[in-house]
């Protein structure tokens, strides 16, 4: 398996969902560092199950840091993060019973048979809860450039958000951070609510789309052609196993445009450059060019669901039904925001770190 990413910081993920324990390694953080552990604690809360809009695995999220980190700062050593797991039923998982839509078919076939298909082993979006670890500690490194970092659930099914105000955007960032289910207008949030519950109620599931913010963003950061922004932040994104899909700025309503009304036309504002608007989303040629980063992903809905399901045994070789029990999300969309903030933070401390060193961090 590739876990490992390796350029200006080192992340090596392992574990599986229903294994004691799980964790990341770090390297390529700075020296020194304090980090502020309420800070991760919150950014936890805001990942765990809400309520019956979620699943019912309560898992309390405990981690420790085992090496790397001395007397409240990083050591430079390898920063070693443990993460248990207490609260799965590996019983309700058959092997060489394929779920839809999950990877069971094909982590199958690809190891032989000998991967662990318990709630989906290294696959699980439970180990997203180490992205989350990591992701908080790399938005605290982002703080000291003034970079800020927040995602909304832009629409579920028919139902809309508001879009970012660029009047607003400090305020908006700071509200989005202390909600679990992170909307920007809170009347809607009942109807989105009422949706995933009654979809719940019919043993379904639902997804949506979730927009996230930086600001404000550094020009001129990206490495083109294989290391722009927007490679660098898809790569980590698409690491979630819920995501199916990505688009920067306008993305695929670019279809509805034409040059005229399409292009981002420059100005000047108080001896600074800017664009009138913000379609690129802050990036041209995979360079930002000091606009807020806004894109777009698509949270496809949870597979496992509580229906009866065609499927096929991959022992037996035969045609069979599927009825899931477990622990399952009717909706994952709220959950997956803060996941997504997190590898974005994960990813442009990388592309930082790269241009300016680790001067600016001292």
């Amino acid at each position: 398996m590739s876990s490992t990413f390796k350029n200006n910081l080192t992340l090596s993920v392992f574990g599986e969902s229903h294994q004691p324990t799980m964790g990341i390694v770090v390297e390529g953080l700075p020296v020194g560092f304090c980090i502020d552990t309420d800070f991760i604690d919150k950014e936890l809360q805001r990942r765990r199950p809400q309520s019956q809009l979620s699943t019912d695995r309560i898992e309390h999220d405990e981690y420790e840091f085992i090496s790397g980190y001395f007397n409240q700062k990083t050591t430079g050593a390898p920063l070693c993060i443990l993460v248990k797991n207490k609260n799965y039923q590996s019983n309700d998982y058959q092997p060489g019973i394929v779920r839809p839509s999950h990877a069971d078919y094909t982590a199958y076939m690809k190891y032989h048979g000998q991967n662990d298909y318990r709630g989906g082993g290294h696959l699980s979006g439970r180990l997203t809860v180490l992205y989350v670890i990591v992701g908080a500690i790399c938005k605290q490194l982002l703080i000291k450039k003034g970079i800020q970092i927040a995602a909304h659930i832009k629409q579920i099914q028919n139902i809309k958000d508001d879009d970012f105000d660029s009047n607003q955007l400090i305020k908006q960032i700071t509200f989005l951070n202390q909600q679990s289910f992170p909307l920007l207008n809170m009347k809607t949030k009942k109807k989105m609510e009422n949706l995933i519950l009654s979809t719940a109620k019919n043993n379904d599931s639902i997804g949506g789309i979730i927009e996230t913010m930086v600001y404000p963003m550094p020009f001129f950061i990206g490495e083109p052609v294989f290391d722009s922004v927007e490679s660098q932040i898809s790569r980590f994104v698409f690491a979630i196993p819920a995501v199916k899909g990505i688009s920067f700025g306008l993305g695929f309503d670019y279809v509805n445009e034409t040059g005229k009304t399409a292009n981002d036309l420059w100005t000047i504002q108080n001896h600074q450059m800017m664009t009138k608007t913000n379609h690129d989303g802050g990036i041209n040629g995979g360079i930002s060019n000091g606009m807020p980063i806004l894109f777009s992903t698509i949270i496809k809905p949870t597979p496992s669901i509580k229906q009866p399901q065609n499927t096929i045994n991959m022992i037996t070789g035969e045609n069979t039904t599927i009825n899931l029990q477990g622990h399952h999300d009717p909706a994952i969309v709220s959950r997956c925001a803060v996941v997504i903030e997190s590898m974005t933070a994960i990813a442009l401390l990388d592309l930082l770190l790269q241009q300016e060193g680790t001067g600016w961090l001292a």
